[in-house]
């Protein structure tokens, strides 16, 4: 196993000339500087591809663009695609294994990030040899000219990390994309990321939590703006007592929940995809979590209730 590993930093962007400069001097100024760049533009219509471009011939041997013309797909699309080429031309960069994070366009990471999460890597690696591993971290929310919002991430949202097993990710995404680092085992097993995966993210922690280990850090490792275009954003949660119409209002409404549709449809290509190599409890959940496709609001609701209480 190498001491010093080369970490392969996938950048998608998008219209993102207003943060992108300062995102890459982010990344220029790790403490742990043996890494790679490689960025694919989803067809931005502003100065972003200008930005790379001189950022690449600033930075040569460090910055790499994924060749030839790149169209607009999405992001979750476009990390999938990043990570795809990566495998396949890990060979090209000379190489010998992969440990990847993925950046978003318009946020300031850390300067210890690198530092602190490939030590943690390197360390897993050695009791759980040949597993695939996520690792993840806290974030700084920070609005956009990067004035404090919150110092967690995770407190902010209201997120249970406790609750970071496989029946739970089943129903809600803990991991932020951005926070990051997994090995070459996890790409392997997760590629391809199927078109009914929610988010790349997401699809990377089940493969992670069902046939690996995901590892949380519980220190902000990234400042995560929060601006109007952000493609999903953090919303501050708000613990709410619903009242007894609240809850008849929830259960017999005629407009089911397009989200855990969604939800739904990902649970039944994990299940198509490694629905044989998963235990009971992991398709149980699964499939139950399946049945959320239901017309019915109400029966809806009492699928995602008993998946959750798996």
């Amino acid at each position: 196993m190498e001491i010093s590993p080369t970490i392969v930093i996938l950048l998608s962007t998008y219209n993102g000339a207003n943060y992108l400069e300062e995102q890459l001097d982010s990344l220029l100024r790790q403490t742990y500087d043996d890494f790679i760049i490689v960025v694919r533009d989803d067809g931005s219509t502003d100065s972003t591809q200008q930005i790379i471009n001189r950022y690449m011939h600033k930075n040569q041997k460090k910055i790499y663009k994924l060749p030839g013309k790149q169209v607009n797909i999405g992001p979750s699309a476009s990390f999938s695609n990043l990570i795809q080429y990566i495998m396949n031309e890990k060979g090209t960069f000379g190489l010998d294994r992969l440990y990847i994070m993925l950046c978003d366009q318009d946020d300031i990471w850390l300067k210890n990030k690198l530092e602190v999460q490939i030590s943690k890597m390197l360390y897993a690696e050695q009791k759980s040899i040949g597993r695939p591993i996520l690792i993840h971290s806290d974030l700084n929310v920070v609005d956009e000219g990067k004035k404090l919002i919150a110092k967690s991430f995770i407190k902010y949202q209201g997120l249970e990390i406790r609750r970071n097993q496989f029946t739970n990710l089943v129903l809600s995404n803990l991991v932020t994309g951005c926070t990051i680092l997994f090995n070459e085992e996890l790409a392997h097993e997760a590629l391809p990321i199927p078109d009914k995966a929610i988010m790349h993210d997401w699809w990377l922690a089940l493969t992670a939590s069902a046939f690996g280990e995901i590892i949380f850090i519980d220190i902000p490792l990234v400042k995560y703006r929060q601006h109007a275009n952000n493609t999903i954003g953090a919303q501050e949660f708000a613990a709410t007592k619903l009242s007894t119409e609240a809850i008849r209002l929830r259960l017999f409404t005629s407009k089911r929940n397009s989200h855990l549709v969604d939800v739904a449809e990902q649970a039944i290509e994990f299940q198509k995809r490694f629905g044989k190599s998963l235990d009971l409890k992991q398709n149980l959940c699964l499939r139950i979590s399946s049945l959320m496709t239901h017309s019915l609001v109400g029966i809806q609701r009492i699928f995602y209730r008993i998946a959750r209480a798996l």
